[in-house]
C-alpha cells in the first residue's frame, strides 16, 4: 500500500477520480482547504467530505442527536467553504467509530486518495490503535495525514490564539474586517465557536461561519470553527479546555439588546478566566464585506483582565 505526505501534494498515479476529506473529531482548517484545492487543480473530478458521528474536540456533547448534528455541521461547514472557492462536493456522516466510518467512506466513494484530518496522535478501539498508521496499513489507497493545528500551535509563541464567540454576527463585515486588522498587526489564529442564538438554524450558522472562514483563508489567516450546541458560557468553557486560547473576543450586534449581554455573558467569562476579554459590537449580522470601509467605525470595548 502507498502512503502520502501532506507536503508532497497528491499522489502521482493519475489525478482523476475522487479525493475523500475525512474529518475525525475536528473542524475544517486552512491546511485541508489548500490540500483539496491542490488536488482539484491537478484534475481530481470529485471531492467527498465525510465525518464520523463521534465527539467533537470541543463541546462535551452527550445527546445522540446532538452528536450527529455536530458531525453534520463539520461536513456542511466544509462544503460551504469549498463552495466559496468554487469547488462543489458531496458529503456524508458515518458511523461513530472512526475506523468503521473511514471504511464505509472508502467503500462508498472509492477515492484515489484520502485526506485524513485529525489530531497527530488520534487513537481508537480497545487496543488504542493509531488511526493514521492503521489506515495506511488497512487500505490500498494513499492516506495523507492533514495534521490539525491544535498540536503544532503549542510551539509557536509568536502567534496569538483568539477564541471568537459569535453567532448572529459571525458573518458580519465589521467582525471580519476587525479580525483581519488584528492579524495584520500581529500574527493571529482564530478558533470561532457559534453557540445557539435566537431562531438562527444550524444550517444558517454553518453558511455564515463558512463565509467568515473563507474570507480569513483568502487573507492567509489560519482559523477553524464550528457551531456549538451548549449554551454560550458552557461553550466558552469547553473551548478553553480543548484549545489553546490566549484571548477571547465576544461579538454581539450593535444597537440591539443582546440576550448574551442580558444574561451577563461577558462578566461571567471575565470571572472564570484571567485572559483578556474583548467585546466587539458589529453593525450588521451579515453586512457586505466592504461595509467596514464606509463611514463610521464599529464599537469595540476592551475588557483586559489581568
Amino acid at each position: 500500500m502507498t502512503g502520502a505526505d501532506a507536503a508532497t501534494g497528491a499522489a502521482s498515479d493519475g489525478a482523476a477520480g475522487t479525493v475523500l476529506a475525512f474529518l475525525n473529531e475536528v473542524a475544517w482548517g486552512r491546511r485541508l482547504l489548500e490540500a483539496v484545492r491542490e488536488r482539484v487543480s491537478a484534475g481530481v473530478e470529485q471531492v467527498a467530505v465525510v465525518a464520523p458521528q463521534n465527539q467533537p474536540m470541543a463541546g462535551q456533547i452527550v445527546d445522540r442527536d446532538e452528536v450527529r448534528d455536530a458531525a453534520l455541521s463539520r461536513v456542511e461547514v466544509t462544503q460551504a467553504v469549498l463552495r466559496e472557492f468554487g469547488i462543489e462536493s458531496v458529503g456524508a456522516v458515518m458511523d461513530a467509530d472512526p475506523a468503521l466510518a473511514l471504511d464505509d467512506g472508502i467503500r462508498a466513494f472509492q477515492p484515489r486518495e484520502v485526506l485524513l484530518s485529525c489530531l497527530y496522535d488520534t487513537r481508537f478501539g480497545l487496543t488504542r490503535k493509531d488511526l493514521v498508521e492503521w489506515a495506511r496499513r488497512r487500505f490500498n489507497v494513499p492516506i495523507t495525514h492533514i495534521q490539525v493545528r491544535i498540536e503544532d500551535d503549542a510551539v509557536r509563541w509568536d502567534v496569538t490564539h483568539t477564541l471568537v464567540v459569535a453567532t448572529r454576527t459571525v458573518a458580519s463585515g465589521d467582525l471580519i474586517a476587525h479580525l483581519k486588522q488584528k492579524a495584520a498587526e500581529k500574527p493571529h489564529r482564530y478558533t470561532i465557536i457559534s453557540p445557539p442564538s435566537g431562531q438562527i438554524t444550524r444550517g444558517e450558522v454553518c453558511e455564515r461561519l463558512a463565509r467568515t472562514l473563507a474570507e480569513l483563508y483568502r487573507s492567509e489567516i489560519d482559523a477553524t470553527g464550528q457551531p456549538m450546541s451548549p449554551a454560550p458560557l458552557a461553550a466558552v468553557q469547553n473551548a478553553i479546555e480543548h484549545y489553546r486560547v490566549d484571548e477571547i473576543l465576544i461579538s454581539t450586534l450593535a444597537g440591539e439588546q443582546s440576550k448574551w449581554l442580558q444574561e451577563g455573558l461577558i462578566d461571567q467569562v471575565r470571572e472564570m478566566t484571567d485572559m483578556p476579554v474583548e467585546h466587539f459590537e458589529a453593525r450588521g449580522a451579515s453586512a457586505p464585506l466592504d461595509a467596514a470601509s464606509g463611514s463610521g467605525s464599529p464599537r469595540v470595548a476592551e475588557d483586559a483582565v489581568s
